[in-house]
């Protein structure tokens, strides 16, 4: 049966699992940041509200996210680990950071290609045409620890406070937040406090790719 504290918890479930907050989750899927905060969870005369068939479709949509992994977080129930009885998997390429920036890893279009990267299983939730990313190093702290696995969607669309992977034409991949993008400039905030603000020339950008998912 579904509960209106079950419904709202695993909304919070759902944007952790894509480390997000719950406000984070709402402007991704392009509700009001405060569609999800707890104050809207009730009326002021402590009636239970609802979050609308339209706001769980935006937010599946936008996190990747099936009904039925919606639906496991309502009932509480945890996802098998990745390999074992009763959770599909996916097998996706994988790559380190370090080497991602060498040539012959990815077409135009950032995609996947040629030869030496290796293979992770992941959830089958994951997009088609999705790769992995590892992290190495600490220039990612304290978001990404060295180690973690980002999960990169190539094509997706992108929107302002999208965690993104970018790689430019000399051969430079990073993952920033985009802040903003015009017809001649892209503007990229560090995930690490210690780093700039980058600019870049619209031109400069081979191609820039959404993360829908990190591993931690």
């Amino acid at each position: 049966m579904l509960s209106h504290d079950r419904v709202w918890a695993a909304i919070d479930a759902l944007a952790a699992r894509y480390a997000l907050s719950a406000s984070g989750l709402a402007k991704r899927a392009g509700l009001d940041s405060t569609a999800f905060n707890k104050s809207k969870r009730r009326s002021s005369d402590g009636r239970p509200r609802w979050p609308s068939t339209e706001s769980l479709a935006k937010v599946m949509e936008a996190t990747g996210a099936s009904l039925d992994e919606f639906f496991e977080l309502v009932e509480g129930r945890r996802a098998a680990a990745p390999g074992k009885s009763g959770q599909a998997v996916r097998r996706v390429p994988l790559l380190g950071f370090a080497q991602a920036g060498a040539g012959g890893f990815f077409d135009d279009s950032g995609f996947p290609a040629g030869e030496g990267w290796d293979q992770v299983d992941l959830p089958s939730r994951t997009n088609e045409g999705s790769y992995a990313l590892q992290v190495q190093g600490d220039s990612m702290l304290p978001l990404y620890r060295d180690g973690d696995v980002l999960i990169v969607v190539p094509g997706a669309q992108l929107r302002r406070g999208d965690r993104v992977v970018v790689k430019t034409r000399n051969g430079e991949v990073m993952a920033k937040l985009l802040d903003r993008q015009t017809s001649k400039l892209v503007e990229l905030v560090s995930l690490n406090p210690a780093h700039p603000v980058r600019e870049i020339a619209r031109s400069d950008v081979e191609w820039m790719a959404r993360i829908v998912w990190a591993s931690q």
